[in-house]
């Protein structure tokens, strides 16, 4: 019993817990960089059909100071272009509200506040502006306060140029892949030689003329208020005539030119088409069932299609019933440009790849302008903490395994004494 009495117990485990503690102090660290995360980004790309919103994200802290943008998701608005909603007061920012939602469920909360969110118009809000600069300036503020009552850093709304456009597609594709009417408008029924037989429309002459592109062919007198029925051709060699209008090929004043003087150089290398030239594609494919990898299938497809009754296509295609009167203008068009403008032949024209996504990302202007605009964000910088090296968290967890043996040995030895001295009392 005297034995158990003396047990120093207490002292000893202060004494141990107190090396413990001067052990700390002196054991090695080294500095661990812990990378904060991503950063997010919002693209709106409103197009004179529909806006799409895209979400990308990038290392926080950069790769040499640039963003490594990769595409994160996407929302299709549903409705038209926020052009479309022209007198409809609150309509255009509306329009992006489910879209909006998503992206507040798809990036994480605590990067709210510090993600930016870009709108970028194109061809619809570029025709608006010049012929209505008030109602351009209006939908741009109603969809800026709407995007504005989300948690996100709204950077504002740009109208992008043909040029801008075109040149962050560029960007897009290179960086994805890795590398760097006119008519008979004068008479009250017309004959459109692009629409398909059988297919019919009416308008008014004010609908008629509210674009920029087609005031100089004006009728004098004009009522805007006349009622206009067209009437679809389905004339092929008219429908070339009237769209080969549309481009110059005559004056160049450089060795080679594509259309309206631009220099053209050799093609040469791979190309990706994408937006409208892939739909219109897709569309060729499976309205005809021609491949289309060569300029002559080219045009036996559009020929076909222009040949066809809006009737016929319906049964073919009965979801693009909205956009089906357009594809025979649309298919000679592309035929167009890539053939007489751009000069594609039967050896380059297998060199274009008509494509929607690369990979998982979205194909078009939105990503290369995120590429842009990333860049002049801040880097966050990257976080330091204290961490042990392995030597030395293995000889901490020894040593307090040892610790806990010896705690663990001393209390039993205590249970016992105290068992021991119990007895004795009761045996006196």
């Amino acid at each position: 019993m005297a034995q158990c009495s003396s047990l120093p117990v207490v002292p000893f485990a202060l004494l141990i817990f107190g090396l413990v503690a001067i052990l700390l102090l002196t054991v090695p660290t080294e500095d661990v960089r812990e990378a904060p995360g991503f950063t997010y980004g919002i693209v709106l790309d409103a197009g004179s059909s529909h806006t799409d919103m895209y979400i990308y994200k990038w290392p926080a802290d950069k790769q040499n100071g640039t963003g490594v943008v990769t595409q994160h998701s996407e929302c299709h608005v549903k409705g038209g272009g926020i052009s479309s909603y022209v007198g409809q007061k609150g309509a255009a920012g509306r329009s992006l509200e489910a879209c909006l939602d998503q992206a507040v469920r798809d990036i994480p909360k605590e990067r709210h506040l510090n993600t930016p969110v870009y709108l970028g118009a194109t061809a619809g809000m570029r025709i608006l502006q010049i012929s209505d600069p008030q109602q351009s300036d209006q939908i741009l503020e109603e969809v800026g306060q709407k995007i504005q009552s989300y948690p996100f850093n709204y950077q504002g709304a740009a109208i992008l140029s043909g040029q801008e456009e075109g040149a962050y597609g560029w960007v897009t594709v290179n960086y994805v892949l890795e590398n760097f009417i006119k008519s008979q408008l004068y008479s009250q029924a017309v004959t459109h030689p692009c629409y398909p037989a059988d297919y019919s429309k009416t308008l008014k002459m004010g609908k008629l003329f509210n674009s920029p592109c087609v005031l100089q062919h004006k009728p004098v007198p004009f009522n805007p208020e006349v009622i206009l029925t067209v009437r679809g051709g389905g004339n092929y060699e008219y429908c070339v005539g009237n769209v080969s209008g549309i481009f110059s090929f005559g004056s160049c004043a450089h060795s080679r030119c594509s259309f309206n003087g631009v220099f053209q150089p050799e093609i040469t290398g791979r190309f990706m088409a994408f937006s409208a030239f892939f739909y219109i594609h897709t569309f060729l494919q499976q309205i005809t069932g021609i491949t289309v990898n060569s300029p002559q299938q080219l045009e036996d497809a559009a020929k076909t299609v222009c040949s066809k009754t809006f009737s016929q296509m319906m049964l073919l295609a009965p979801k693009e019933e909205s956009r089906i009167q357009d594809y025979c203008a649309s298919s000679v068009f592309m035929r167009t440009l890539i053939l007489k403008g751009y000069g594609f032949d039967n050896s380059s024209f297998p060199l274009i790849s008509f494509q929607k996504k690369a990979g998982d990302t979205s194909v078009g202007w939105a990503l290369g302008y995120m590429l842009s605009l990333s860049n002049l964000l801040p880097a966050e910088s990257v976080a330091v903490r204290k961490a042990l090296t392995l030597g030395a968290w293995g000889t901490l967890v020894f040593l307090t395994v040892v610790l806990l043996v010896v705690i663990l040995a001393f209390l039993l030895l205590r249970s016992r004494c105290g068992t021991t001295k119990r007895r004795d009392e009761s045996a006196i």
